[in-house]
Protein backbone atom coordinates (compact mmCIF):
# COMPACT_ATOMS: atom_id res chain seq x y z
CA UNK A 1 0.00 0.00 0.00
CA UNK A 2 1.43 3.13 -1.38
CA UNK A 3 1.74 6.19 1.47
CA UNK A 4 -0.40 8.54 -0.92
CA UNK A 5 -3.17 5.76 -0.69
CA UNK A 6 -2.67 5.18 3.37
CA UNK A 7 -3.34 8.66 3.68
CA UNK A 8 -6.18 8.93 1.85
CA UNK A 9 -7.58 5.96 3.78
CA UNK A 10 -6.75 7.80 6.71
CA UNK A 11 -8.43 10.75 5.73
CA UNK A 12 -11.52 9.31 5.04
CA UNK A 13 -11.57 7.54 8.56
CA UNK A 14 -11.63 10.47 10.57
CA UNK A 15 -14.65 12.33 8.18
CA UNK A 16 -16.45 9.37 8.86
CA UNK A 17 -15.64 9.36 12.55
CA UNK A 18 -16.53 13.56 12.28
CA UNK A 19 -19.66 12.70 10.75
CA UNK A 20 -20.78 10.06 13.35
CA UNK A 21 -19.81 12.64 15.96
CA UNK A 22 -22.00 15.06 14.79
CA UNK A 23 -25.18 12.55 14.63
CA UNK A 24 -24.44 11.54 17.75
CA UNK A 25 -24.16 15.23 19.00
CA UNK A 26 -26.87 16.03 16.99
CA UNK A 27 -29.61 15.99 19.54
CA UNK A 28 -27.69 17.32 22.34
CA UNK A 29 -27.14 20.81 20.52
CA UNK A 30 -30.69 20.90 19.50
CA UNK A 31 -31.46 20.49 23.28
CA UNK A 32 -28.70 23.27 23.83
CA UNK A 33 -30.04 25.68 21.34
CA UNK A 34 -31.34 29.20 23.24
CA UNK A 35 -34.16 30.32 21.11
CA UNK A 36 -35.63 26.34 21.46
CA UNK A 37 -34.99 25.78 25.28
CA UNK A 38 -36.84 29.63 25.80
CA UNK A 39 -40.10 28.45 23.60
CA UNK A 40 -40.38 24.74 25.15
CA UNK A 41 -40.23 26.82 28.38
CA UNK A 42 -43.38 28.74 27.07
CA UNK A 43 -45.00 26.22 25.85
CA UNK A 44 -44.20 24.09 29.27
CA UNK A 45 -45.49 27.07 31.62
CA UNK A 46 -48.28 27.86 29.31
CA UNK A 47 -49.61 23.77 29.95
CA UNK A 48 -48.68 23.81 33.59
CA UNK A 49 -50.45 27.66 34.34
CA UNK A 50 -53.97 26.29 32.33
CA UNK A 51 -54.06 23.39 33.95
CA UNK A 52 -54.22 24.95 37.10
CA UNK A 53 -56.77 27.32 36.11
CA UNK A 54 -59.26 24.98 34.66
CA UNK A 55 -59.20 23.00 37.94
CA UNK A 56 -61.11 26.30 39.04
CA UNK A 57 -64.07 25.65 36.47
CA UNK A 58 -66.27 23.43 35.68
CA UNK A 59 -67.94 23.65 31.86
CA UNK A 60 -70.53 21.88 29.65
CA UNK A 61 -69.03 19.39 26.85
CA UNK A 62 -70.80 17.87 23.80
CA UNK A 63 -69.50 15.12 22.20
CA UNK A 64 -70.89 14.10 18.71
CA UNK A 65 -69.80 10.37 17.50
CA UNK A 66 -70.27 9.57 13.85
CA UNK A 67 -69.81 6.08 12.13
CA UNK A 68 -69.10 6.82 8.26
CA UNK A 69 -70.49 10.47 8.25
CA UNK A 70 -73.65 8.98 9.58
CA UNK A 71 -73.84 10.39 13.28
CA UNK A 72 -74.31 7.52 15.59
CA UNK A 73 -74.77 8.88 18.71
CA UNK A 74 -74.68 12.67 20.66
CA UNK A 75 -74.13 12.87 24.75
CA UNK A 76 -73.50 16.10 27.17
CA UNK A 77 -71.43 16.52 29.91
CA UNK A 78 -70.54 18.74 32.89
CA UNK A 79 -67.20 18.15 33.28
CA UNK A 80 -64.69 19.41 36.09
CA UNK A 81 -61.17 18.55 36.67
CA UNK A 82 -60.66 15.64 39.68
CA UNK A 83 -57.67 16.14 42.33
CA UNK A 84 -55.72 13.65 39.89
CA UNK A 85 -56.05 16.22 37.02
CA UNK A 86 -58.45 13.93 35.01
CA UNK A 87 -61.49 15.11 33.93
CA UNK A 88 -65.18 14.13 35.67
CA UNK A 89 -67.77 13.93 34.00
CA UNK A 90 -71.66 14.12 34.93
CA UNK A 91 -74.28 12.97 31.94
CA UNK A 92 -76.63 16.14 31.54
CA UNK A 93 -78.86 13.74 29.34
CA UNK A 94 -82.49 12.62 30.19
CA UNK A 95 -82.21 8.16 30.39
CA UNK A 96 -82.03 6.74 27.02
CA UNK A 97 -86.19 5.86 25.93
CA UNK A 98 -86.87 2.18 26.26
CA UNK A 99 -86.39 0.58 22.51
CA UNK A 100 -89.03 -0.16 20.20
CA UNK A 101 -90.44 -3.46 19.79
CA UNK A 102 -88.37 -5.45 17.14
CA UNK A 103 -87.19 -9.13 16.36
CA UNK A 104 -84.85 -10.43 18.54
CA UNK A 105 -82.06 -11.23 16.28
CA UNK A 106 -81.59 -7.62 14.98
CA UNK A 107 -82.19 -6.34 18.03
CA UNK A 108 -79.03 -8.73 19.05
CA UNK A 109 -77.40 -7.19 15.73
CA UNK A 110 -78.05 -3.31 16.51
CA UNK A 111 -77.08 -3.63 19.73
CA UNK A 112 -73.57 -5.81 19.40
CA UNK A 113 -72.83 -2.82 16.95
CA UNK A 114 -73.21 0.11 18.66
CA UNK A 115 -71.03 -1.68 21.82
CA UNK A 116 -68.41 -2.04 19.06
CA UNK A 117 -68.22 1.62 18.02
CA UNK A 118 -68.86 2.83 21.53
CA UNK A 119 -66.04 0.56 22.68
CA UNK A 120 -63.50 1.83 19.88
CA UNK A 121 -64.77 5.36 20.58
CA UNK A 122 -63.97 5.72 24.33
CA UNK A 123 -60.41 3.93 23.57
CA UNK A 124 -59.77 6.89 21.03
CA UNK A 125 -61.03 9.13 23.97
CA UNK A 126 -58.79 7.72 26.41
CA UNK A 127 -55.27 8.11 24.13
CA UNK A 128 -56.47 11.31 23.18
CA UNK A 129 -56.60 12.61 26.77
CA UNK A 130 -52.86 11.67 26.83
CA UNK A 131 -52.33 14.30 24.58
CA UNK A 132 -54.75 16.94 24.95
CA UNK A 133 -54.09 19.20 27.12
CA UNK A 134 -50.17 18.52 26.49
CA UNK A 135 -48.11 17.80 29.76
CA UNK A 136 -45.39 19.84 30.67
CA UNK A 137 -43.19 16.48 32.00
CA UNK A 138 -43.58 14.95 28.63
CA UNK A 139 -42.55 17.73 26.79
CA UNK A 140 -39.68 18.08 29.05
CA UNK A 141 -38.80 14.87 28.29
CA UNK A 142 -39.08 14.89 24.98
CA UNK A 143 -37.14 18.17 24.88
CA UNK A 144 -34.19 16.27 26.99
CA UNK A 145 -34.16 13.39 24.10
CA UNK A 146 -34.39 16.04 21.26
CA UNK A 147 -37.42 15.14 19.88
CA UNK A 148 -38.58 19.21 19.63
CA UNK A 149 -37.95 20.82 16.55
CA UNK A 150 -39.24 24.97 16.43
CA UNK A 151 -40.14 26.67 13.45
CA UNK A 152 -42.59 29.76 12.08
CA UNK A 153 -46.61 29.24 11.59
CA UNK A 154 -46.59 29.46 8.10
CA UNK A 155 -49.14 32.11 7.46
CA UNK A 156 -49.16 33.86 10.52
CA UNK A 157 -46.01 35.95 11.70
CA UNK A 158 -47.37 36.09 15.08
CA UNK A 159 -47.29 32.44 16.23
CA UNK A 160 -44.59 29.54 16.27
CA UNK A 161 -44.95 26.18 16.11
CA UNK A 162 -43.40 23.01 18.05
CA UNK A 163 -43.15 19.94 16.41
CA UNK A 164 -42.80 16.82 18.42
CA UNK A 165 -42.14 13.21 17.88
CA UNK A 166 -42.40 10.23 19.83
CA UNK A 167 -44.55 11.74 22.49
CA UNK A 168 -46.47 9.12 23.53
CA UNK A 169 -46.07 6.55 21.21
CA UNK A 170 -42.79 5.50 19.12
CA UNK A 171 -43.69 7.11 15.62
CA UNK A 172 -46.00 9.67 16.57
CA UNK A 173 -46.23 13.53 15.84
CA UNK A 174 -47.68 16.62 17.16
CA UNK A 175 -47.49 20.05 16.35
CA UNK A 176 -48.08 22.69 18.91
CA UNK A 177 -49.07 26.28 17.62
CA UNK A 178 -48.20 29.15 20.34
CA UNK A 179 -48.84 32.48 19.82
CA UNK A 180 -45.66 34.42 20.19
CA UNK A 181 -47.60 37.59 22.54
CA UNK A 182 -50.16 36.08 24.66
CA UNK A 183 -47.62 33.01 24.99
CA UNK A 184 -50.53 30.61 25.32
CA UNK A 185 -51.26 27.75 22.77
CA UNK A 186 -53.35 28.50 19.56
CA UNK A 187 -54.05 24.94 18.23
CA UNK A 188 -52.69 21.32 18.58
CA UNK A 189 -52.36 18.41 15.57
CA UNK A 190 -51.62 14.88 16.40
CA UNK A 191 -51.36 11.91 14.38
CA UNK A 192 -50.72 8.58 16.29
CA UNK A 193 -52.57 5.49 16.32
CA UNK A 194 -54.31 2.77 18.39
CA UNK A 195 -52.64 -0.69 19.23
CA UNK A 196 -51.33 -1.08 15.69
CA UNK A 197 -49.68 1.74 13.21
CA UNK A 198 -52.05 1.04 11.16
CA UNK A 199 -54.80 1.76 12.83
CA UNK A 200 -54.24 5.60 12.64
CA UNK A 201 -56.28 8.56 14.49
CA UNK A 202 -56.23 11.89 13.45
CA UNK A 203 -56.39 14.87 15.95
CA UNK A 204 -57.35 18.60 15.05
CA UNK A 205 -57.79 20.82 18.23
CA UNK A 206 -58.53 24.58 19.01
CA UNK A 207 -57.95 26.97 22.11
CA UNK A 208 -60.05 29.92 23.09
CA UNK A 209 -58.81 31.74 26.01
CA UNK A 210 -61.20 33.80 28.66
CA UNK A 211 -60.04 36.99 30.70
CA UNK A 212 -58.40 36.15 33.15
CA UNK A 213 -59.58 32.46 32.99
CA UNK A 214 -57.74 29.20 31.72
CA UNK A 215 -56.57 29.02 27.91
CA UNK A 216 -59.02 25.94 27.11
CA UNK A 217 -60.34 23.45 24.18
CA UNK A 218 -62.89 25.02 22.32
CA UNK A 219 -63.49 22.34 19.71
CA UNK A 220 -61.73 19.31 19.28
CA UNK A 221 -62.02 16.64 15.84
CA UNK A 222 -60.48 13.41 16.59
CA UNK A 223 -60.62 10.84 13.18
CA UNK A 224 -60.16 7.09 14.03
CA UNK A 225 -59.39 6.49 10.15
CA UNK A 226 -59.76 2.81 9.98
CA UNK A 227 -63.03 2.60 11.13
CA UNK A 228 -64.67 5.96 9.75
CA UNK A 229 -64.85 7.05 12.79
CA UNK A 230 -65.03 10.53 13.67
CA UNK A 231 -65.39 12.02 17.35
CA UNK A 232 -66.77 15.87 17.46
CA UNK A 233 -66.22 17.98 20.98
CA UNK A 234 -67.05 21.43 21.59
CA UNK A 235 -66.83 22.88 25.08
CA UNK A 236 -68.71 25.61 26.26
CA UNK A 237 -70.31 27.59 29.29
CA UNK A 238 -67.12 27.84 31.70
CA UNK A 239 -68.79 28.81 35.42
CA UNK A 240 -65.63 29.58 37.90
CA UNK A 241 -66.70 27.07 40.56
Amino acid sequence: MTKQVRQTLWLCLISLGTAALGVALAPRLTAQNPEMQQKVAEAKEAAARNKQLLAQYTWVEQVTISLKGEQKKQEHFQVRLGPDGKQQKQSLDPPPAPPEHEGRLKKHIVEKKTEEYKEYADRIKALIEQYVPPDKDLLQQAYQAGNIMVGPQPGAPGQYRLVISNYIKQGDNMTLVMDKTQKDLVSVTISSYMDDPKDAVNVSVQFAGMPGGPNHVSAETINGVSKELTIAVQNSNYQHL
